[in-house]
């Protein structure tokens, strides 16, 4: 019998009102770090209608104006300033978590208790799942062409999907792709229609070689002229699958956008990842997640598990035993190895934070791939 496997990925644009809070403290976060690479920053914020609410706790020896930075964001989307009413209530870091995080010794503890993921898989060339960077493509795609003034009428906040079945050969066929498009109310629906399908879907199943007899599904609800905070709340870290591996991984509960590097849900994603992507890299398995265990103040995680693999040549606990010998897995190290107290996360906001290749994501190099075979080697 032949039992196909389906593989479902979501992305979303830079307008929707989840990415829009996302991107702001993102940006809170990369100026303070600019300013203070010590700074502790967990920043949330909150998009409702026209109101904007920026909140957390920041520790820092800089200053950074929150709500300029919020604008600048807004401004950069396509709002002005009569669309909003932004709050900021902004308070320092509990002195008893800075206890735990600071070491004497100069060692960082962990910011607070965390399961993570990581995920790799050989299926495209990034080590990331097809679907998911077919849902990425699309939308990044749209939005390259709408800031470039190809893709008229059309908005920022924009969302996609993609369905991919495999056959019994593990061969991919694309089942359909779908973009919602936030437009304008002059728009023509059928010119919209066939540009989405011409300029964004079909060129995204030729950059990977697919089928293109596809279901094309375009803004199928209707009309999307109400869209953003206005159209819908928006609140920081509410898209985790999308920021990470979609359907092909699991994620921790944990979100990464406003937090420092010494919280564990950004940092352990991010080492996570890294730790897997070398180890596919060095042909241990075709793919493999990991799962890290943190508790606040401690600097080592304490738990290390596979919890899936695919094709593995070896079993997992010498898999983990690879892991442990390889990497340095205090945090501090870890830290200073991926270069995290960089303000490198605005980036991040939208598009995943994962097989990023244009950004030269340090958790993305594939720096230990050789360590990782030598030591195998020499173990046989």
């Amino acid at each position: 019998m032949n039992i196909k496997k389906i593989s479902v990925a979501e992305s979303v644009g830079k307008g929707h009102p989840d990415k829009i809070c996302d991107q702001i403290s993102d940006a809170i976060l990369d100026k303070i770090l600019k300013q203070d690479k010590n700074a502790r920053v967990a920043i949330e914020v909150m998009a409702s209608n026209r109101l904007i609410i920026i909140g957390g706790e920041v520790s820092t020896s800089g200053y950074v104006d929150l709500v300029k930075t919020a604008w600048e964001i807004l401004f950069e989307i396509g709002y002005n300033e009569n669309d909003f009413t932004i709050i900021s209530n902004v308070n320092r870091q509990s002195t008893e978590i800075a206890k735990l995080v600071n070491h004497k010794n100069g060692a960082i503890g962990a910011g607070d208790q965390g399961v993570v993921y990581g995920f790799a898989t050989n299926e495209c060339a990034n080590f990331m799942p097809l679907a998911q960077n077919l849902a990425h493509y699309l939308v990044k795609k749209a939005e390259q062409l709408r800031k470039s003034g190809q893709f008229q009428f059309a908005f920022a906040d924009m969302k996609s999907q993609v369905v991919i079945n495999y056959d019994k050969n593990n061969k991919p066929k694309v089942k359909s792709m779908l973009m919602s498009i936030q437009h304008d109310p002059n728009f023509n629906y059928d010119n919209f229609v066939k540009f989405v399908t011409n300029k964004i879907m079909i060129p995204a199943a030729k950059k990977y070689n697919l089928n293109l007899d596809f279901k094309k599904n375009v803004n199928k609800s209707g009309n999307f002229t109400i869209g953003g905070p206005i159209g819908d709340t928006g609140l920081t870290g509410r898209k985790l699958i999308i920021d990470t591996y979609g359907d092909s991984a699991k994620h921790g509960g944990g979100a990464f956008s406003g937090k420092d590097y010494t919280k564990v849900d950004r940092t352990g994603a991010y080492i996570a990842r890294w730790i897997a992507k070398n180890l596919v890299a060095a042909k241990i398995a075709d793919e493999i997640e990991i799962q890290f265990s943190y508790t606040i103040g401690n600097e080592y995680p304490e738990l290390i598990n596979i919890t899936s693999v695919k094709n593995a040549k070896l079993p997992n606990t010498k898999i983990i035993e690879v892991i442990k010998k390889v990497f340095d897995l205090r945090l501090v190290c870890l830290i200073s190895e991926l270069d995290l107290q960089k303000p490198i996360y605005r980036n991040l906001a939208v598009y995943g934070h994962f097989g990023r290749d244009e950004l030269n994501l340090p958790w993305e190099k594939l720096n230990y791939v050789r360590k990782i075979q030598d030591l195998i080697d020499n173990s046989e």
